[in-house]
């Protein structure tokens, strides 16, 4: 037992050091940088960071959430981003064990942090996390024995192809835009890894978690009913939702209705 606390330490702290990637990939993707070099700088006065600025929360903590040069206030989010990883290993290590799927869901679900965040604050989803996610998301299926490498590649066209239509449905109906092609695109990526039969439940989900949270909202911020809601969001916490809970929400479905 002792020896299992160990490891859920040792992978959460991983997820740390993850999370101060992933953190990296949402400031820098919208803006064209590399994600590699140059190495961690501060956004304000763009001095590069010491190491021991760079210790995932560690750092945030005694750094007074400021920058260890100029003092700016660092945002909560990253610390908050970080933790969020390390909670995303430690919850699949106590699912899956250390496994493929331990493997998939973990590359999947940090990939969906990146869509979250950089969805929310830039209403843009970057190709470089749904377009290059369908390749491992494809490539891991001849792994897996839970989905096969045509329920991946089933999903991907499934994915991106139904939510195109109903997206160019929705212009011929209105002759407003609705969702762009980036949540196409993530949701071609979703399909990849999760498979086919994911899509429906997660449009579905993603519609009803969309307008629950989508109306109070536009209510709040505007009274045009044309304020744009970034989409990704939903999808992506759909997704997460079809990983752990989806069979169970399927099965209680057809129960109800037979």
């Amino acid at each position: 037992m002792q020896h299992l606390y160990l490891i859920e330490i040792f992978l959460f702290l991983i997820g740390l050091c993850f999370g101060s990637f992933i953190n990296v990939c949402i400031y820098r993707l919208p803006h064209e940088m590399s994600v590699v070099s140059p190495g961690s700088f501060c956004p304000k006065c763009k001095n590069r960071l010491k190491w021991y600025h760079n210790i995932p929360v560690i750092s945030y903590i005694f750094l007074n959430g400021r920058c260890g040069f100029c003092n700016e206030k660092i945002s909560v989010k990253y610390p908050l981003i970080e933790i969020l990883c390390g909670v995303i290993l430690l919850l699949n290590f106590i699912y899956f064990g250390i496994t493929i799927k331990f493997a998939v869901y973990v590359l999947f679900e940090l990939m969906l942090v990146v869509v979250i965040f950089v969805d929310l604050e830039h209403m843009i989803i970057p190709d470089e996390v749904s377009i290059g996610g369908m390749v491992p998301g494809f490539l891991f299926s001849f792994f897996r024995n839970d989905i096969t490498w045509i329920d991946s590649l089933l999903g991907i066209v499934a994915g991106g192809g139904i939510l195109l239509l109903i997206i160019k449905a929705y212009f011929l109906l209105t002759k407003k835009e609705g969702m762009g092609g980036g949540d196409v695109k993530l949701l071609a990526m979703i399909g990849a890894f999760l498979g086919y039969k994911s899509i429906f439940f997660v449009i579905f989900i993603s519609s009803l978690i969309g307008t629950v949270v989508g109306i109070p909202l536009m209510l709040l911020k505007s009274k045009n009913s044309g304020y744009a809601i970034p989409f990704g969001p939903f999808l992506s916490v759909a997704a997460v939702i079809y990983i752990y809970f989806g069979k169970s929400i399927i099965d209680w479905y057809l129960k109800f209705i037979t």
